[in-house]
């Protein structure tokens, strides 16, 4: 080995130095918090962040009841975006969807006739205000010829969204052993609801709608509360419960709720309401670095440019607890000096960011700059500069 690689390798070996830097800032990470509720599951999330703040079994399969219904108009939302349908297409109401979603069967209904054709636009209404049983059977016999065959593609579909907590037997979340979703994904759902569509979102908080003579409300109660609520759906069966898929604004943080398993209208209505102001009220979102910032400079070896600016490639906003700000702590962490060549865009050091209570969250931070290996000359200049005075500090 010669003498400029025998030098390298001395160097290089150094141990990996943590830069460590503290701000006043407060800055995010997925975090947990706990709080007592009577629900038997629950999911709240911050949708910009993906922050989970509370977690009660929500990886756990339930029957969704009438939430189930968002994948339903997932369904058709998808081709109303694509164009494949428009909200003036004209569906057909068939025997057996007015038999099985009527009211004589105990769901609830839109009040569809045998052999009506209606617009599209109003079985959306009817599904979302009036949480029509029969208009779900209705989309799902035009789009999937029965409703068999729609459901087994909700299940694909909801497989391909990364749902795969989920099974569908049916479009409307009436009760079948097999129909289930976790709380998990009926928040994925929701938020892909929100992001995707935003043409259609806006019926979600239609508080009442008439049809065929009939007003109903909507059953959602967070929307009658001066809240920041603009959906998404209830859901109740005696199996299940009373649950309620939400969502809420304030400022620029959206948060997203799921619970089941509450025992009353009453409680569902309170609950909710309690849990997303827990949400806001104890957490916030902290943005700290844009993609493309420069988190701070790295030492390189037998490089042509002694240093390197390490990137942060995308924008990095996360929730935290606010009581946690003033105790977290941010380190850049890389094996130091960085070894030349280096293509900017190289992966070549971590930031850590951790906090009381917190996961500790880890993100790339990438090359700034190329960076090519000196010539054998300056190899050779700098194991004789290493020689005479050491590693630099």
């Amino acid at each position: 080995m010669g003498l400029v690689s025998r030098f390298f390798f001395a160097r290089a070996a150094l141990t990996t130095v943590i830069f460590g830097l503290i701000f006043s800032i407060m800055y995010a990470s997925t975090a947990t918090a706990a709080t007592e509720t009577p629900a038997s599951r629950v999911y709240l999330v911050d949708a910009k962040t993906g922050a989970v703040l509370l977690d009660k079994n929500g990886a756990e399969p339930m029957p969704p009841a009438s939430m189930s219904k968002l994948m339903t108009l997932h369904m058709l939302f998808e081709r109303l975006q694509d164009g494949r349908l428009s909200l003036d297409d004209k569906f057909y109401v068939s025997e057996n969807a007015w038999r099985k979603g009527g009211a004589k069967t105990g769901g609830s209904t839109m009040f569809l006739e045998p052999g009506m054709r209606v617009r599209v636009e109003d079985l959306i209404r009817g599904i979302i205000v009036q949480s029509g049983n029969d208009a779900c059977i209705v989309v799902a016999e035009a789009i999937s010829g029965s409703e068999e065959a729609f459901a087994e593609e909700m299940t694909i579909r909801a497989r391909e969204l990364g749902m795969n907590d989920s099974t569908f037997k049916n479009s409307t979340g009436w009760p079948d052993p097999e129909h289930m979703m976790s709380p998990r994904d009926l928040a994925r759902l929701a938020k892909i609801t929100i992001e995707e569509f935003p043409n259609y979102y806006h019926y979600y908080s239609e508080t009442k709608f008439v049809y065929n003579g009939i007003s109903q409300p909507n059953r959602n109660p967070l929307l009658f509360k001066d809240m920041g609520a603009d959906g998404l759906k209830t859901g109740h069966t005696e199996e299940s419960g009373y649950g309620l898929t939400g969502s809420a604004v304030r400022g620029d943080r959206r948060l997203v709720l799921v619970l089941s398993g509450l025992a009353s209208q009453k409680a569902r209505s309170s609950e909710s309401e309690r849990l997303l102001e827990w949400g806001f009220r104890e957490f916030d979102n902290y943005s700290m670095f844009k993609g493309g910032d420069i988190v701070t400079d790295a030492e390189v070896w037998l490089g042509n440019k002694p240093n390197i600016p390490l990137v942060i490639e995308n924008d990095l906003t996360l929730t935290l607890p606010k009581r946690a700000r003033r105790e977290m702590t941010v380190k850049v962490m890389y094996q130091t000096p960085i070894p030349a060549p280096l293509a900017k865009g190289d992966r070549v050091a971590t930031l850590s960011v951790t906090a009381p209570g917190v996961d500790t969250i880890d993100i790339p931070l990438v090359a700034g700059d190329s960076v090519e290996k000196l010539g054998l000359t300056g190899r050779l200049m700098a194991a004789v500069n290493y020689i005479l005075w050491g590693a630099s500090e």
